[in-house]
């Protein structure tokens, strides 16, 4: 896995290069964001790390090291995944690892939990790391670098832990052994214990989905603009009405038209406050023209929040609906804050 394979996410593939060139690599780091791109990005970051070859900020990919990891051979690299009980209270994520291997491979890393769960036929809500994944995790951590290295631990979805796993967890790192790198993975820190957060460095990804082509903007632009017009005065019915629509988009395209207004908010903020360029799209020059200057320092924190958790909501399936007016409701109050 390379950081070019990566889409939309060169700004914190920067980042992460240029903490390992300056020698400044956090021995424990969350990537936060959309799976798809946080489990690449993660094993394109150790590969990075471990390459022998490092050419103009990206693992060569024919190196030894670089071959182990990109086939999730590497002798240092252990992993650490949500896992069924099976019947059995023992069992741990170590006897699942071909499997989980295998489903990386296949998804080229981008798979998620609910495709994790099919692959090996379980029921969602019983998979999770139990206390002997944590004892797994110390035990692998405790040994020397197979290959003189790095050792190496991505822990995916982390917020599945039990409080018994948390708890070790938070031991290890407060006292990591030298030359260890310990990855979170995860869509959410929700659930996750305080205490492991601000042990962690954050690398919150950016939403991923939205180029802005001409075949979204045909899509998403009427609908978006129709919504924040409506924002302004909340007429219940047809606000409701609108909300109907946008909510009639399959699963994937209410998540794409978030992250298309996410990506718009952003463009507008940047319009407010460095006049660079933004095109609303809504065919009315007047609105388009305005409404930027809506998003100030004073809103935007708040309007990418309250789009954070409406992305989160619709991730788990919930009522598009209920989501959708709930966000509406939580945007024009924002606006207001200009």
């Amino acid at each position: 896995m390379q950081f070019k394979d990566i889409v939309g996410q060169e700004d914190i593939a920067r980042r992460l290069v240029s903490a390992i060139d300056s020698g400044r690599v956090s021995h424990a780091q969350m990537l936060l964001g959309d799976l798809s791109v946080a489990m690449p990005m993660a094993l394109a970051y150790l590969q990075y790390l471990c390459c022998e070859n490092k050419q103009g900020g990206e693992p060569c990919g024919q190196c030894p090291s670089c071959k182990k990891i990109s086939q999730l051979q590497h002798p240092d690299l252990h992993l650490i995944f949500p896992n069924p009980p099976n019947g059995s209270t023992s069992v741990s994520c170590a006897d699942y690892q071909t499997q989980y291997r295998d489903f990386l491979l296949e998804k080229h890393g981008a798979g998620t939990l609910e495709e994790w769960h099919a692959f090996v036929g379980t029921d969602v809500k019983t998979s999770m790391i139990r206390e002997r994944d944590a004892a797994h995790i110390v035990e692998v951590l405790s040994l020397k670098p197979y290959e003189g290295g790095w050792r190496m631990l991505i822990i995916w979805k982390p917020t599945s832990m039990n409080s018994a796993a948390a708890n070790e967890l938070l031991k290890t790192l407060e006292e990591p052994m030298p030359q260890t790198i310990i990855l979170l993975v995860d869509d959410t820190d929700e659930g996750l214990l305080p205490t492991i957060k601000s042990r962690v460095q954050i690398v919150k990804l950016k939403p991923t989905g939205i180029d802005r082509t001409a075949e979204e903007n045909a899509l998403f632009a009427p609908l978006i603009v129709g919504w924040l017009r409506m924002l302004f005065k909340l007429k219940m019915r047809e606000l409701a009405a609108q909300v109907d629509k946008m909510a009639a988009l399959n699963r994937q395209q209410q998540k794409q038209m978030i992250a298309y207004t996410s990506t718009l908010m952003r463009d507008c903020f940047l319009n407010s406050a460095a006049a660079l360029p933004c095109t609303l799209g809504s065919g009315d020059e007047k609105f388009d023209s305005q409404f930027p200057k809506m998003i100030t320092v004073n809103n935007i924190a708040l309007i990418e929040a309250a789009l954070d958790e409406a992305m989160f909501a619709i991730e788990r399936n919930a009522n598009a609906k209920i989501t959708l007016m709930e966000l509406s409701f939580r945007m024009s109050k924002a606006l207001k804050k200009r």
